[in-house]
C-alpha cells in the first residue's frame, strides 16, 4: 500500500506552473507532527497485521521544509513503514540534508523538468539543475559505500518547451546515478493562465512515444529504468486530444490512499471533497479497513467529476514499462 501524504503547502519554488508557487499570496498549511506521528502508527499497525508492505511518501509543496520531517520519518521507519518523499532538491547540496535521507529514506523523488538553464528558468530559482546533480550524485556515492541507501528516481513534468530537452535530460540523470525515471504531462488544474502555451498536443505524444523507444534499451543498459507502459502514454494521448478517460474502478482505499495537509483522506488527491473522510476518525487499523466501503458509498451518493476524466496517473500504469 502506498499512503501519499501532503504535509506541507510551503515552497521555496516559483514555478508557474504550480499551485504553491512562492509568489502566489496564499495560506500555507501543515500537517503537524502530532497528527503525523498518530496516524502513522495507526497505519503501521493496519500494515503489521495485514502482512502489507506500506510505505508512506512525503509530498509538498516541499516536504524538506517541513521541520519535524526527519525525526516523524525515523520514528515511523522504526514501527515498520517504508519512507519516500518527492522534493524539488533545492537542499540536496547540504550534506546534512544528505545524511538525513541516507538515514531515514528508502525512496527518493527529485523533480527534475530540463537541462540546466530551462530548468532553472522555469523553477523560478538559480542554481536549481546544478543542486540537484551534486546532491543525487553525493547520494550514490554514499550509497555505494555504505552498501544501501534510498533508491533515487527522477519525476519530469513534460510540457512544449522541455519535451525537445527529455532526451538529453534522461541521458544527463542516467550519469548522476538516478536509478528510475517517470514522467508527468502538464495539466492545467493548479495554474490555467499557464497551461495553454505549454500543453502537449498529440503530435507531442507521437513524438514522445519515439523518444521512449530510443531510449529504453540504453537506460536499461546503463541500469536505469524508464517508466513509460503503453497505457500510460495512450492516457497523455487521450488528455492531449481532450478525450475524456473516465474510470469505473479503481480500487478506491485497497493499495492507494492521500492525505492532504488538512486533514483529509480520500482515494486520490483530486476527491479529498468529494469523498475525503477527516483523519480523526481513523483511530486504528480496523478503521483504514472501513476505508473502501465508505468511498465507494461516498462516490454512489455524488460521484467526484474527475472520475469521469482520471487525472490520477497511477491508475493508469505511470510506474509500469
Amino acid at each position: 500500500m502506498i499512503v501519499l501524504w501532503r504535509i506541507t503547502e510551503r515552497c521555496n519554488f516559483a514555478c508557474g506552473f504550480c499551485a504553491y508557487d512562492r509568489r502566489l499570496k496564499r495560506p500555507r498549511a501543515e500537517v503537524s507532527e502530532a497528527d503525523a506521528l498518530r496516524l502513522g502508527a495507526v497505519v503501521a499497525a493496519h500494515g503489521r497485521a495485514s502482512g502489507q508492505r506500506v510505505m508512506i511518501s512525503w509530498l509538498g509543496g516541499e516536504p524538506l521544509l517541513w521541520p519535524p520531517l526527519f525525526a516523524v520519518s525515523e520514528a515511523l521507519r522504526a514501527d515498520g513503514l517504508a519512507i519516500s518523499l518527492t522534493t524539488n532538491g533545492s537542499l540536496l547540496h547540504l550534506p546534512e540534508v544528505q545524511e538525513k535521507l541516507l538515514a531515514t529514506v528508502d525512496e527518493l523523488t527529485i523533480s527534475v523538468d530540463a537541462g540546466q538553464g530551462l530548468h532553472d528558468r522555469l523553477r523560478g530559482f538559480g542554481g536549481a539543475w546544478r543542486r540537484c546533480r551534486e546532491g543525487v550524485s553525493a547520494l550514490r556515492r554514499a550509497r555505494a559505500s555504505r552498501g544501501g541507501g534510498p533508491r533515487l528516481r527522477a519525476n519530469v513534468v513534460l510540457m512544449r518547451s522541455t519535451l525537445p530537452e527529455f532526451e538529453t535530460l534522461c541521458t544527463d540523470l542516467a550519469a548522476w546515478g538516478i536509478d528510475e525515471i517517470t514522467f508527468n504531462q502538464l495539466g492545467g488544474r493548479d495554474r490555467p493562465e499557464f497551461f495553454p502555451a505549454e500543453r502537449l498536443t498529440p503530435e507531442d505524444i507521437a513524438a514522445l512515444r519515439s523518444c521512449v523507444d530510443r531510449l529504453k534499451g540504453p537506460l536499461a543498459e546503463r541500469g536505469v529504468r524508464l517508466c513509460a507502459a503503453p497505457r500510460y502514454l495512450d492516457r497523455l494521448d487521450a488528455a492531449a486530444a481532450d478525450d475524456p478517460w473516465p474510470v469505473d474502478e479503481c480500487g478506491m482505499g485497497q493499495d492507494f490512499l492521500f492525505i492532504d495537509e488538512a486533514g483529509r483522506i480520500a482515494p486520490c488527491s483530486f476527491s479529498t471533497m468529494e469523498y475525503g473522510a477527516p483523519i480523526a476518525d481513523v483511530r486504528a487499523a480496523d478503521d483504514l479497513d472501513r476505508l473502501p466501503a465508505q468511498f465507494r458509498a461516498a462516490k454512489k451518493k455524488a460521484p467526484c467529476a474527475a472520475c469521469a476524466d482520471c487525472p490520477s496517473t497511477q491508475v493508469s500504469a505511470k510506474f509500469g514499462t
